[in-house]
């Protein structure tokens, strides 16, 4: 098994923080998403004790909602002592539904609105995170209305490439996030930023992009960063507080995946910097990490019931089940690798060949290709999707009107609903 909050059961039911998914499907229906509330606790307490060990305490953890952002994501959060990113009003709406303290919030986002700039500062967001210096000025802008000086970091691209997908790679110098060094306009706008009323910089960001499955990444990207601050330390007396290098540690999707030791990974960071720190003559400011992934991602597992069972003879064989790219949009936008197991009958040899297929009107709705689940799979049986905690709820659509499912969450032996299944009338409330 991928994860070890998976097992079987005596009756070859596929077995999730302890619960039978087959029965877990009976009493909630399907499409059906599971999360495993104790593994999420876990990795939150993983981060927090290695940054604390690995940084003497001058360190932060930030859970990146935009993996999964509902109500109660932001009071497991705030139970257990971690900061948040923000990207939208959408995600501090529902922070501070949560009871969430925003001060502890950073607000991301390429394109912050007017009206998002002016909504975070109402809502008492702690820090903005700052891409370009548009934004920097309507920040300021606002900033000054209120007679207030907003804490910002500037977000900089290192020009760090982490070899994984395109379109979760974030560092490189042509990137759509943040102001290259580069180009040398991360210095400009710094310069700008120290000299702006309204504006408190505290320091510098960068996220290099997703599934990254050892340190060395964050090791390059560290000290490009730390010789840009001591440059500016140099160059403008100016004293960085804060260096947050974003998130981006990889899961277990398939067997193929190599597992991480998050602990062992942070410590090894925490004493490249300190000494990188060290030969350029600078304290080391706090440090900041954002994992969005890699705290939710094996917490989850998603529920499918088959409907048909299609071979085309001297094709391929499809197995269409009730969800699809209405709830893992990520197989269609980049190829993402799953692991799928018939989950009422694990017991049985895999001897069929085929591709998991959802129901919209779109030849693109793949869940996973080449899949082998036994040849005796036909209608009303259970498949399970795993590893589907991170960027699937949030990224979730009413394509073809479907409804989104329920989010369902596990924990000493016990089933929730944190999210209600969206139902037609749900979709249908919105139009006038």
């Amino acid at each position: 098994m991928i994860c070890n909050n998976l097992s079987v059961s005596d009756n070859g039911h596929l077995l999730f923080a302890g619960l039978d998914t087959v029965e877990l499907a009976k009493e909630y229906k399907t499409p059906l998403y599971l999360l495993d509330e104790a593994r999420i606790r876990e990795r939150c307490r993983t981060y927090l004790s290695a940054v604390k060990d690995a940084f003497d305490g001058n360190a932060k953890v930030l859970y990146a909602s935009k993996a999964a952002s509902f109500k109660r994501i932001y009071e497991i959060m705030k139970e257990e002592g971690m900061g948040t990113d923000v990207v939208s009003m959408g995600e501090i709406y529902t922070a501070l539904r949560a009871g969430f303290d925003l001060s502890n919030a950073y607000f991301h986002s390429n394109n912050k609105t007017d009206e998002d700039i002016a909504y975070a500062m109402t809502a008492g967001v702690g820090h903005f995170v700052v891409d370009n210096a548009e934004e920097l000025y309507a920040i300021a802008a606002e900033a000054n209305k209120r007679d207030i000086k907003q804490k910002v970091l500037l977000r900089l691209t290192p020009g760090i490439d982490p070899h994984t997908y395109a379109a979760i790679s974030t560092g490189k110098v042509d990137s759509k996030f943040g102001s290259a060094i580069e180009t040398g306009q991360a210095e400009e706008i710094a310069s700008l930023a120290m000299r702006l009323q309204g504006i408190d910089l505290v320091g510098f960001h960068c996220h290099v992009g997703s599934q990254v499955f050892d340190s060395d990444v964050y090791l390059r990207a560290s000290d490009v960063m730390l010789t840009f601050i001591a440059d500016m330390k140099n160059k403008y007396g100016f004293e960085t507080k804060e260096l947050d290098l974003g998130g981006g540690y990889g899961v277990r999707y398939t067997e193929a995946d190599p597992e991480i030791d998050i602990h062992a990974n942070i410590l090894s960071v925490g004493a490249h910097m300190k000494e990188k720190a060290a030969a350029l003559g600078i304290v080391l400011p706090t440090v900041c990490f954002e994992p969005g992934r890699s705290i939710v991602a094996d917490a989850g597992l998603t529920l499918y019931t088959v409907g048909t069972v299609k071979n085309i003879p001297g094709y391929k064989t499809y197995v269409s089940v009730d969800g699809g790219m209405t709830d893992n949009i990520r197989f269609a936008l980049y190829g993402a690798p799953y692991t799928l197991f018939a989950a009422d009958n694990m017991s049985a040899p895999c001897d069929m060949k085929c591709s998991v297929v959802g129901r919209c009107c779109e030849s693109g709705d793949i869940i996973q290709e080449n899949v082998s689940l036994p040849g005796t799979t036909k209608r009303g049986n259970i498949i399970a999707c795993l590893t589907t905690g991170a960027y699937h709820y949030s990224m979730a659509s009413n394509y073809n009107r479907l409804g989104k499912p329920p989010v369902v969450m596990i924990n000493e032996g016990k089933s929730y609903v944190a999210v209600k299944r969206e139902t037609p009338e749900d979709i249908a409330n919105l139009d006038l």
